[in-house]
């Protein structure tokens, strides 16, 4: 059995004299030598972001053990792994093609379920008691609600994902990765917030508690696990775009800016059932549900948008010598991958062909990079490595298969 796509041809030569930046192309090296190892100074950095975020969540987790007690806190938690389970599945689902490190997606989490959740805790009182001076005959319930609640939220949230992107540039490569790391940090939230309104309920007294918490649970666990996730996709989306620019002055314009739509979803969350509806599942279907299927519907074509970019790309190396053809369609097709699988699985090269796609993908988002001038010479580097790292991936595999019966 060959492998689909996978030939020892030019990838080892130097790329041809005279290529350039044709049909808007940033020109391939012209030779290739192994650079020097370097340490990932954002890998590090973000291993310290996780220890300290762990931090919040440990004091976070204290304060809901103190209020709700520890059998509630249990059978809350185990609650809230639900509706956590179908974000889980959501984020696998937009970050397939170009899977993030598992570190920056580990931060993502803790941030939301922990240091976000102590922001809220610790901000949003004082908030509220601001907005009642400013609107003294107001009700401290709604305008917690509507306004404190989704200003201070969104905002904490939303410092998490400016976090990574200023730390890990470097794997931050565009709208689907903002929206991932969003997703991750919503999720984290919601797993924390649901504990707390599930303990709630718990601590209703008589016969009532138990239809209070499966009414709770249905109306936040299945009908409305990606809230959160919806709002803070703006503030991801918004910052992914300003991702994809050169230098850094657009990321704190962007920030702001995605985080208007991510505040007033929230907003329109939290009062639109009261204040404009009188129905929550009125508001549910006739809003809610559209938005939900626009916002999925955004996030396929955001999808294929990276995969005809990883397309164009790896063309451009396969026009240097560095893959052929038929290796560029395995890799940047989803079809190509799915057959190139198929044949690993059969031949017991599954992780090795799992990591060549994932190398290769991630080479020609750093071409991407450098076509549009971020960080040129520190994306060449990185370069060079990726593409000793995809050379040497093939040779293994192909040596793999030399070695198999006939």
């Amino acid at each position: 059995m060959s492998a689909p796509g996978i030939f020892p041809a030019q990838q080892q030569h130097p790329a041809p004299p005279g290529y350039g930046p044709a049909n808007g192309a940033a020109p391939v090296q012209a030779f290739w030598s192994p650079p020097a190892p370097r340490r990932d100074k954002g890998l590090a950095a973000t291993v310290v972001l996780i220890a300290l975020s762990a931090v919040a969540l440990a004091w976070v987790g204290m304060y809901l053990v103190d209020g709700l007690g520890p059998p509630a806190f249990i059978i809350c938690g185990l609650l809230a792994l639900v509706p956590l389970g179908i974000c889980v599945l959501g984020i696998w689902w937009v970050d397939r093609w170009e899977p993030e490190p598992r570190s920056s997606l580990v931060f993502s989490f803790l941030w939301g379920a922990g240091v976000s959740v102590a922001i809220a805790l610790l901000v949003g009182p004082y908030f509220t008691y601001a907005l009642l001076e400013l609107v003294p005959y107001g009700s401290a319930d709604l305008l917690g609600a509507v306004v404190q609640a989704p200003v201070v939220e969104e905002i904490a949230k939303g410092l998490g994902i400016l976090l990574l992107l200023l730390v890990r540039r470097r794997i931050f490569d565009g709208p689907v990765d903002g929206i991932v790391f969003a997703a991750a940090v919503a999720a984290g939230f919601a797993f924390t917030e649901n504990i707390l309104y599930f303990g709630s309920a718990l601590r209703t007294a008589g016969p009532e508690t138990v239809y209070e918490l499966g009414f709770i649970f249905i109306l936040r666990g299945l009908l409305s696990p990606f809230a959160h996730v919806l709002f803070t996709a703006c503030t991801g989306l918004a910052l992914g775009l300003a991702a994809r620019r050169a230098g850094n002055a657009w990321i704190l314009p962007a920030f702001v800016l995605g985080l208007i739509p991510a505040m007033l979803g929230h907003m329109l969350w939290n009062g639109g059932p009261a204040l404009f509806f009188g129905d929550f599942f009125l508001f549910y279907f006739l809003l809610q549900v559209p938005f939900f299927g626009a916002a999925v519907t955004g996030v396929w074509l955001l999808r294929r948008a990276e995969q005809r970019l990883t397309l164009r790309r790896l063309s451009e190396y396969a026009t240097a010598g560095w893959f052929t053809p038929a290796e560029v369609r395995m890799l940047a097709t989803g079809a190509g991958r799915r057959q190139a699988m198929g044949w690993a699985r059969a031949t017991g090269a599954a992780p090795h062909m799992k990591e060549f796609i994932r190398r290769a993908t991630r080479l020609a988002l750093t071409r991407q990079q450098i076509a549009s001038g971020r960080d040129v010479s520190a994306n060449m580097e990185y370069e060079r490595t990726l593409l000793g790292e995809v050379t040497g991936i093939r040779t293994t595999m192909l040596a793999g298969q030399a070695l198999q019966p006939r």
